[in-house]
């Protein structure tokens, strides 16, 4: 069954022409919200991703209206994995994992994601190492000196 997500980002803007493409694509259900898609929580698609059953098929009229980064995408694919869902999008024609080829396409993307994030990682810990280098202290500040615990070992017998 090919289920619909619909999104736009101000209450300005109208849903009727991915309605319409969804509908000639034959979704049984179309989902739709007035959000910006940089919102975490997304009710209806929230609603839409509990909805599925195996071997639906979530159709999207261009990847921008389903995700907000790569992660995004390939947090949503791997939810629609887990059900047996597929996921189409009718602007990416490559981005059709009920396909072998879109299947690919979606493992290099978690593979470039995957990289990346170990880029990041690498990054923050040398940046890290060298603040440390320099005398930089990470964690919170002591909220006593170092009189006030003293005192305060005193005063609980010495610990």
């Amino acid at each position: 069954m090919n289920i619909g997500y619909a999104r736009v980002s101000t209450t300005g803007q109208e849903l009727e022409i991915q309605r319409e493409m969804l509908i000639s694509v034959g979704c049984s259900r179309i989902f739709e919200e007035k959000i910006s898609g940089a919102k975490i929580d997304r009710p209806q698609l929230v609603r839409l991703l509990d909805h599925l059953r195996e071997g639906d098929v979530l159709v999207i009229t261009r990847l921008d209206r389903l995700a907000r980064s790569t992660l995004d995408l390939l947090s949503i694919a791997e939810r629609l994995n887990e059900v047996g869902a597929g996921l189409r999008s009718l602007a990416e024609p490559w981005l059709d994992t009920t396909t072998s080829a879109g299947q690919m396409i979606l493992t290099i993307f978690a593979g470039i994601a995957s990289f990346e994030r170990s880029l990041i990682i690498d990054r923050t810990r040398t940046g890290r190492e060298a603040a440390m280098r320099r005398g930089v202290k990470f964690g919170p500040k002591h909220s006593l000196n170092a009189q006030q615990i003293e005192h305060a070992m005193q005063l609980v017998g010495g610990w």
